[in-house]
């Protein structure tokens, strides 16, 4: 991987999501409105494997038979090519990151505390803190391990329509050095900054990143696993097939692989199928 103003990145970390970040109006309270659920995953991989990635994504084309179209949308594939993508997905040497957003309890909500920091797209920049968070955390405690210090990690996000990926990292650009002053505005967690650097921040249409390809996965089975009223019933076997490859702390994924808002789980109101992969991956309701 190329540096970037004499920054040398360790890792590579590709966004995607599925849902929409909508609070005005919200189903299913609301008839007509934003999805339920609003996901952003991530995948990690170590900057060493970017050339590799795309020989994985290579075999996974060709095993899946796509002829027509060389990039992969989990939501136009098949039942069995869902299951053949996410197990080979399971396979290769990456970590996952997801936080899952029930908006129901977000209807109408305004975060001024939030609206401080000049933004119109306040709710995304809060998820993809979150996000953040768990993933610096990560890199840092990973990098230090194997290389002996921090190393830096790029966040590529995949292009959609109204988002500005700009303000996002101007957004976390602000925090950063409002935590010098004056401590995180957020007590349990904090992004490792000594890992972040704005000018890492890029985004790029799905179809040209592969790594953007495998975040398309991780969104959409774990949508899959929680929405049923877009997608279906709730599927959970995709995202439970993820399992070796999600973050944990301590043996444990739930609020670091796998992050559920809001807090505590019951405030979300989830249906019981709902529930099931957030017990799979060890929340308790």
């Amino acid at each position: 991987m190329k540096q970037v103003d004499g920054i040398n990145p360790g890792y590579i970390a590709y966004i995607d999501e599925a849902g929409d970040p909508g609070l005005r109006r919200v189903r299913p309270i609301d008839p007509i409105g934003g999805t339920e659920w609003m996901i952003l995953s991530a995948v990690l991989i170590q900057a060493e494997n970017e050339a590799n990635i795309l020989s994985w994504h290579n075999e996974l084309v060709e095993d899946l038979n796509i002829r027509q179209r060389k990039d992969i949308h989990f939501r136009d594939l098949s039942y069995p090519k869902k299951d053949k993508v996410c197990l080979a997905l399971s396979g290769y040497p990456v970590r996952i990151f997801v936080v899952a957003s029930n908006k129901k309890n977000m209807r109408q909500y305004r975060n001024h505390r939030a609206e401080k920091i000049p933004s119109n797209q306040w709710f995304y920049n809060w998820l993809v803190r979150i996000l953040v968070e768990r993933i610096t955390h990560y890199v840092e405690r990973h990098s230090v391990k194997n290389f002996g210090k921090p190393r830096h990690v790029t966040f590529e996000f995949s292009e959609r329509g109204g988002h500005s990926y700009d303000q996002t990292a101007a957004y976390h650009a602000l925090l950063a050095q409002q935590a010098k002053g004056s401590g995180p505005l957020l007590d349990k967690w904090v992004p490792k900054w000594n890992v972040m650097d704005w000018r890492l921040v890029k985004a790029y249409p799905h179809k040209t990143r592969v790594g953007l390809q495998f975040a398309d996965i991780v969104a959409s089975a774990f949508f899959a696993a929680v929405d049923n009223l877009d997608s279906g019933p709730c599927e959970a076997r995709f995202a439970k097939a993820l399992r070796p490859r999600v973050a944990s702390l301590d043996n444990r994924h739930a609020d670091y692989g796998l992050v559920l808002q809001p807090t505590p789980p019951t405030r979300g109101r989830l249906t019981n199928d709902q529930q099931e992969i957030f017990r799979y991956y060890g929340y308790q309701f």
